[in-house]
């Protein structure tokens, strides 16, 4: 989780959440949020990182695979989870907002999914990269 984290430090001017998808403990996609940078209303670090595993697996099937993320995911990387086959989620905080795997709604359930999902992975550090950022755009009196 500590090198998710620190991609999401990566962030310019997205809300800082990072990525990282491994298959048999190897690191193949690693990304950050995109959406305000590439003006994309996908560029989910999730979804970014779902693309590249694709690419480099030649499959959308990403069974066997495991994805940390810093944050729980909203519902439509949930869906784009689920859908993958990813077999093991870990994240960092807990989304309050949108979080689609326990927060606010589970999507598991819906999809009757068997994806091992483990929250609350160094938490502390994922909700400070947040709360650093929120503070930073509500001190610029700008809203996200």
């Amino acid at each position: 989780m500590k090198r998710v984290i620190e991609e999401a430090k990566k962030c310019l001017n997205d809300v800082p959440v990072g990525a990282m998808i491994l298959k048999d403990g190897q690191i193949i996609a690693l990304e950050h949020n995109r959406k305000e940078e590439n003006n994309d209303v996908t560029a989910h670090a999730e979804m970014l990182a779902i693309k590249s595993a694709q690419k480099i697996l030649n499959s959308f099937r990403l069974s066997d695979c495991e994805m940390y993320v810093t944050l729980e995911p909203c519902p439509m990387c949930a869906w784009a989870i689920l859908q993958s086959g990813i077999s093991r989620l870990y994240f960092g905080s807990y989304n309050q907002q949108y979080g689609a795997f326990s927060s606010v709604l589970d999507l598991k359930k819906i999809a009757n999914s068997k994806i091992e999902v483990f929250g609350g992975i160094l938490e502390s550090e994922c909700d400070m990269l947040l709360e650093t950022f929120f503070d930073k755009i509500r001190s610029k009196g700008l809203s996200k």
